[in-house]
């Protein structure tokens, strides 16, 4: 039986091969997993094994990550990119993911035009259409031009494709300190994805120290200092209606040295948590251990 039916996690939070990863995330109760291209790429037995395996395990791909740097690009840059994106579809399927991560452009040879992005990210929704995959755009919060959740929804508007939405990341909200009562603009059925992690300080004060920050400290929902926060995060996406899935993406060194087993049972009582205390949703969590 799964019980953490809403909650799952990212193979980036895990050492080990993916077999590895996979069970333990199976064995702390996730019924889904969010995976890296990595993930195939680096696998022995190559892109079919890695989906046998995954198949194996009994776990439901979340979603599949991450396409970077796609949009605002032109001529040749804007080519290379597509046939990056192509691929990432093809491996997003192969591994029976209905949703492709793709987040906001950090490149400087990229435009600021938000039309010209809108223009992208529709293409990009075309090409994942025939496909059955849906896009989920994400604002890093050291883009370029999106680094916020509102203009990331702001252009996913202007795009208007029904398999484009939005991926919303804590960590970048909590990073860049965007005001949470923007979530009532956003309709909840073009939310795709939740990705949630906290960290262990108060405040990233440049881009660079975010970016070290998030690709080395996050910690899991209720390990971090922003508790309260994340608190009013989830409850507005329960008032808006969200009731998709939520993933835990946490990147942090000190993790990739210990195992997987250890941290996706920290993994498991933070989903606790974030049921039983915050969203309170009907169904109850095993508590033990």
């Amino acid at each position: 039986m799964n019980h953490l039916h809403a909650f799952g996690m990212d193979t980036i939070t895990l050492a080990g091969p993916l077999e590895a990863k996979l069970q333990a995330i199976a064995e702390a109760g996730f019924g889904q997993v969010m995976l890296n291209a990595r993930d195939l790429t680096s696998h022995p037995g190559g892109a079919d094994a890695a989906a046998a395996a995954l198949r194996a395990s009994g776990l439901r791909a979340t979603g599949f990550q991450v396409l970077r740097d796609f949009e605002g690009l032109s001529g040749h840059l804007h080519a290379y990119k597509v046939d990056i994106a192509k691929q990432m579809l093809r491996m997003c399927e192969a591994v029976g993911s209905r949703v492709l991560l793709a987040c906001s452009s950090t490149s400087a040879h990229a435009t600021q035009d938000m039309d010209a992005i809108a223009k992208d990210l529709r293409k990009l929704a075309m090409l994942a259409q025939p496909l059955g995959i849906r896009i989920a755009y994400e604002g890093l919060s050291w883009g370029r031009t999106i680094n916020e959740y509102t203009t990331a929804w702001d252009v996913v508007c202007r795009a208007d494709s029904p398999n484009l939405g939005v991926c919303l990341d804590s960590f970048h909200i909590l990073a860049a300190r965007t005001p949470l009562d923007a979530l009532d603009d956003i309709d909840a059925d073009r939310i795709f994805l939740v990705q949630l992690s906290d960290f262990l300080w108060q405040e990233t004060k440049t881009f660079e120290e975010r970016m070290a920050t998030a690709r080395t400290y996050r910690v899991f929902p209720g390990e971090g200092v922003h508790e309260e926060q994340l608190t009013g995060m989830l409850l507005a996406l329960e008032r808006i209606g969200y009731r998709g899935d939520y993933s835990f993406e946490v990147f942090n060194d000190d993790y990739q040295q210990m195992p997987p087993a250890f941290v996706a049972e920290r993994a498991r009582r933070s989903a606790v948590w974030l049921h039983d205390d915050v969203l309170h949703r009907p169904g109850a969590l095993p508590i033990d251990g």
